[in-house]
Formats: C-alpha cells, structure tokens, sequence
C-alpha cells in the first residue's frame, strides 16, 4: 500500500471521491464545478453531497455557490488544493501544480 493510500486510510470515502472530483476538475478545466456533475463524479447522493461540502466549506476547503433555484457549484480553495496534494501528490494524479 502506498504512503498516499496510508494518508486516506480512515477517511469517509465519499469525502475522498469529493474532494478528487474537485481536484481532478481543477485540473482539467479550472473553475467551478456544477454540483450535478460533481454528484455523478464522486458517486455521491446530492444529500451527501451538500452535506460534505457545508463542512468542507466551512473548514475553508471548498467555495460552495448556490443559486435561488437549487442548482449550484463548487471549487477548491487554495488551502483545499494544498490538502488534496498532500492526500493525493503533489498537484492530483498528473504531478501538475493547480492554480
């Protein structure tokens, strides 16, 4: 088992997919990413989902936007990308910096 693998061991699964979901974005496009296709990406009820990112959002991991009809999106932070390096590598799975 690697040393990232060892890092995650204990932590809630679905915050692990959250939170490569967003990094995974971040580096393939940049921006926010809807709250829909972040569901389908990292698996999650939109139930879980929400609930996740309330507490990411309030340990300044994550940038939540919501709109008045529902729909909504999120992005890292930078101390939420600093994170996701140290859990993931540096930079995700391509070893690129994101900014």
């Amino acid at each position: 088992m690697s040393d990232d693998a060892d890092e995650r061991e204990g932590i809630d699964p679905v915050l692990v997919a959250i939170l490569q979901a967003l990094l995974e974005h971040a580096a393939e496009a940049g921006g926010d990413l809807s709250l829909a296709r972040l569901s389908k990406r990292a698996g999650a009820q939109m139930s879980v989902l929400r609930r996740v990112l309330t507490q990411l959002a309030d340990a300044d991991l994550v940038v939540v936007t919501l709109e008045e009809d529902g729909r909504g999106s999120a992005r890292l932070t930078d101390e939420g990308q600093a994170l996701c390096g140290q859990l993931f590598g540096a930079g995700g799975e391509g070893g690129q910096t994101i900014h």
